[in-house]
């Protein structure tokens, strides 16, 4: 391998298995988090998910102040934090006290979305559940973070003057656009939404404009990775991923199953299509495997850094696994 190493991050959607608790979920992130420093991945970030029985990261926020207080060094942020379910004078004042407390290390990843469903979205925005003024709250938000101008009366304490890093995350094109026009760094769902990939990063470079927090564009995009000493036990690692996406299309989201040998007695042909056209965005296999698909995936896609999720059961399983990635980057 003649290119060079790329930055890694990991994105801890805190999955709760099925023999365990939130508050083990959320122990376990803590300990990812630590080895994740050791090893010199760039950034954690954990997602604000609700009403959701296999992920324990909602209140995310406090989620950030437990791993920031547990590490030293590395970034620790939302990937993301749901704009619309928050006014933004709250998400102002938590990050900017995250970030007083935590100088210099902390990321705001910003998303659109509910991160849960209808019903549930209506409990907590208590109002328009579509996302569409998500420009307007963002415009609102980045004005609580700049310093205040002179006689401003509504002003974010902690918050204001800090400037914590925006990121837009994005799924499909919306945010990619928006993150390029306000020259915002922009993270793309890799990991769940492969289609809009490679037309979300052309538009996001396309419509780019220089601003102050950053001079040119910046894309960080999601993926999936199961490592392992070799293949086999790779792919049984990643059927807890398979499974528990296969429950969300069949309407029963539920926490993270153990790995099965075999899929084929518990999926449809169609299942297995979706399960695996949606998951396709994966690095699957020993490092040897894992190490040529990495290398495809950078040069079809040109981004700036991955932010890789691993929802395996078995926590050395998924530490090695992290630890094998970081491994074969060094070695590119």
């Amino acid at each position: 391998m003649t290119t060079s190493a790329i930055k890694l991050s990991i994105l801890d959607l805190c999955s709760v298995s099925e023999d365990a608790t939130p508050a083990d979920a959320l122990h376990n992130a803590l300990a990812l988090a630590q080895v994740a420093e050791a090893e010199g991945y760039n950034r954690f970030w954990v997602a604000e998910h609700h009403n959701m029985t296999g992920i324990a990261s909602a209140a995310t926020s406090v989620v950030m102040g437990y791993l920031a207080g547990g590490t030293r060094s590395i970034r620790i942020g939302s990937g993301g934090i749901m704009l619309p379910n928050h006014a933004p004078l709250q998400i102002a004042e938590q990050f900017g006290t995250l970030e007083s407390l935590y100088p210099g290390r902390i990321d705001l990843g910003l998303g659109r979305a509910p991160g849960t469903d209808q019903s549930t979205a209506q409990a907590l925005r208590r109002g328009r559940i579509d996302g569409e003024d998500f420009p307007l709250m963002l415009d609102e938000l980045r004005k609580l973070f700049a310093t205040p101008e002179p006689g401003q009366r509504l002003r974010a304490v902690p918050g204001a003057g800090l400037n914590v890093p925006i990121w837009l995350l994005g799924s499909s094109t919306f945010s990619a656009q928006l993150a390029g026009r306000l020259g915002l760094p922009f993270a793309f769902a890799g990991q769940f939404s492969p289609d809009y990939l490679f037309s979300a990063l052309r538009l996001y470079r396309e419509h780019f404009t220089p601003s102050e927090q950053l001079s040119e564009p910046y894309a960080m995009l999601g993926i999936n990775a199961y490592l392992a000493d070799d293949r086999e036990q790779a792919h049984y690692l990643a059927t807890s991923h398979q499974q528990a996406f296969l429950n969300l299309i069949r309407g029963r989201p539920g926490k993270l199953p153990a790995p099965v040998r075999s899929m084929e007695n518990l999926w449809q042909a169609h299942e297995r299509h979706q399960v695996m056209s949606t998951l396709s965005g994966s690095l699957i296999g020993d490092p040897q495997a894992a190490g040529e698909q990495l290398e495809q995936l950078l040069e079809r896609t040109g981004v700036n850094e991955l932010i890789v999720n691993s929802p395996i059961v078995d926590q050395s399983a998924r530490q090695h696994s992290y630890r094998l990635l970081m491994q074969l980057n060094r070695q590119r």
